[in-house]
């Protein structure tokens, strides 16, 4: 009996051990084992210390077709650059991190990824504030630059940036080059290869400004005060590791990507001001919301006069969103990552970047998001 009830108490190690075993044997009989080795050890702690930066451009322009003239402006928001410390848990090649981060006003970020010999997924959240901005301007007459302005500004009220990263690629190549080589260590590689890459992107994020304190922005950008965005990708890259010496591996990987599917929806405010000269403050006298006008019987008023005399009287109200769909938008995913192992030990650094960009009639955005990773991990 109490043989018996060893065994049955061990049986949930054994259980574990022998899962272990066989994924391992399954995973190496996908791969050549003279290019990629299969550690033994199935499970990996990794400590990591990251840098995010993330730098965005919104663009507008105002055409006043009576006068010959236009006006280019752009707002760029380039929050702290979010360091944080924290640690990835996993089997094989897939894993769940957890981080902490060390800059105030950074906003949040997540990320979930899973690797194989011939795919690889990964998920990324990032959601900040920010109020501070720097504004450059021309205004054009007759083609001729008649102002410009160039400056950091702060904005009434925050800017709320939130984005949704979901890429997946497939490995041609899978038997002989692994990309979990050289950014979660999963595998070693041990001869230098190369392969095809099939990518898949889902890229979804909004720009939101609606605060009607911010209503300076919102009569010079057409009425828009929130931009949202779904982005389907497919790109055809190549990525490349390079082993020196036995241990130590160099991934580059490039992915150039266009988007299949591209839909940009933009909400919009209608106020009772717009980009007309100034007139006098008398000639307008007080504004009838019922109505929707000036006492002189018209619907709109100068921005330049906003805080003018005679008070703002500043009116707004919902508009009909605009829904654009357009396609070949082309985007850029770019990796760098290096790794060296050491019996159950590893240490690693990877950097990745993207940009997406989208635009409608009236407006353009650009999202640059980059990271660089610094690592330290064991094998259990």
């Amino acid at each position: 009996m109490r043989a018996s009830s060893a065994i049955s108490s061990r049986m949930p190690f054994l259980s574990l051990s022998f899962f272990a075993l066989s994924r391992a044997t399954s995973l190496q009989k996908k791969v050549d084992s003279n290019y990629i080795e299969v550690p033994k050890k199935p499970w990996r702690v990794i400590l990591r210390y990251k840098e995010n930066v993330v730098d965005v451009d919104y663009s507008q322009s105002i055409d006043v077709p009576a006068d010959n003239s236009h006006s280019d402006w752009n707002l760029c928001f380039e929050p702290p650059v979010a360091s944080s410390v924290g640690f990835w848990v996993g089997y094989r090649g897939t894993g769940f991190s957890y981080s902490k981060s060390l800059t105030k006003n950074a906003g949040r970020y997540y990320s979930i990824s899973s690797t194989g010999a011939k795919y690889g997924f990964n998920f990324r959240l990032r959601r900040f504030k920010t109020q501070d901005g720097h504004f450059t301007g021309k205004d054009y007459e007759n083609g001729q630059v008649t102002y410009e302005l160039d400056e950091d500004v702060t904005l009434a009220a925050p800017v709320w940036i939130r984005s949704v990263y979901i890429n997946g690629y497939y490995v041609f190549n899978g038997r002989r080059y692994s990309q979990a080589a050289a950014y979660n260590q999963s595998v070693i590689q041990r001869r230098s290869a190369g392969s095809l890459l099939l990518g898949a992107t889902w890229y979804q994020s909004s720009f939101d400004y609606a605060d009607i304190a911010n209503a300076f922005f919102m009569v010079i950008g057409h009425g828009i005060s929130r931009i949202k965005v779904h982005q389907a990708n497919l790109g055809l890259g190549y990525g490349f590791n390079w082993v020196p010496l036995r241990g130590l591996v160099v991934n580059v990987m490039a992915m150039p990507t266009v988007s299949v599917y591209n839909r940009v929806k933009a909400y919009k405010y209608e106020t009772n001001y717009d980009t007309s000269d100034i007139q006098p403050v008398d000639d307008f006298g007080e504004w009838n919301p019922e109505t929707r006008r000036w006492a002189n019987g018209k619907t709109h008023k100068s921005i330049g006069m906003l805080n003018g005399e005679g008070g703002n009287q500043f009116d707004y109200w919902d508009a009909e969103p605009e829904v654009d769909y357009s396609m070949l938008r082309l985007n850029l995913d770019l990796r760098l990552g290096i790794a060296y192992n050491w019996k159950n030990c590893f240490i690693g650094t990877q950097a990745q970047y993207n940009n997406f960009h989208y635009k409608n009639d009236h407006c353009k955005v650009n999202i640059y998001d980059a990271y660089a990773r610094l690592a330290f991990g064991v094998r259990l």
